[in-house]
């Protein structure tokens, strides 16, 4: 049976690390980009729903969010210039969180006060569970006695107690899998101010989730 390029192209890729792929995708490999994207696409969904926080919880889906940046990536691909895995991550959830702000831009520019609306009903996205917990863990240690959604929810809501600033550089660093320096130059800031953001996002994560 003879075999495509396109599907032997595919193949090569199925084992590559993530350098190698961010390698061949900034020269135009379409297959490696689509590697990439397959590879991160569940941090990329934990790091959507974690900054979409009450304003867009309630009228967006965090999925079809994820969706678009993939469209996006894909559609304009020769963007990617840095053939790393830390450019790619960068790229990938830069483009997430613009579109976060995008969204939630368009909600405040409406005339009344959405601040103080309640959500008529919750995301259509509700698939919480064990997937978005095998990423939360990253920063988070479950409970024994809770269930994966209930968990995720008590997560979730945790993380709303944090500054912006907090959430930023522990998505940036337990999702989107930052080093501490990329953070820092992507933020304005030294890699010991990171340091110290993070350990306290996680001591007031871990205060308020209790044992």
């Amino acid at each position: 049976m003879r075999v495509s390029s396109e599907e032997e192209s595919s193949e090569n890729h199925r084992g590559a690390s993530d350098e190698t792929l961010g390698r061949a995708a900034a020269q135009g490999d379409r297959h490696a980009l689509e590697r990439l994207l397959e590879r991160h696409h569940g941090e990329l969904h934990a790091f959507v729903r974690l900054r979409f926080g009450p304003l867009l919880s309630g009228r967006e889906s965090s999925l079809d969010v994820v969706q678009s940046v993939c469209r996006e990536v894909l559609e304009h691909a020769e963007r990617f210039q840095r053939p790393d895995d830390q450019g790619f991550r960068r790229w990938l959830f830069t483009t997430a969180l613009r579109k976060i702000n995008d969204r939630r831009a368009y909600y405040l520019a409406g005339k009344r006060d959405v601040l103080r609306e309640v959500a008529a009903q919750a995301p259509s996205d509700e698939s919480a569970g064990a997937d978005l917990m095998q990423h939360y863990r990253t920063f988070s240690t479950p409970s024994r006695l809770a269930s994966d959604r209930e968990e995720v929810a008590r997560i979730e809501a945790a993380f709303e107690g944090l500054s912006e600033e907090q959430r930023e550089v522990v998505t940036l660093a337990h999702l989107a899998g930052l080093s501490r320096a990329a953070i820092a130059e992507q933020l304005g800031k030294s890699e010991g101010a990171v340091r110290v953001i993070l350990h306290r996002a996680l001591a007031k994560l871990s205060s308020r989730l209790g044992p």
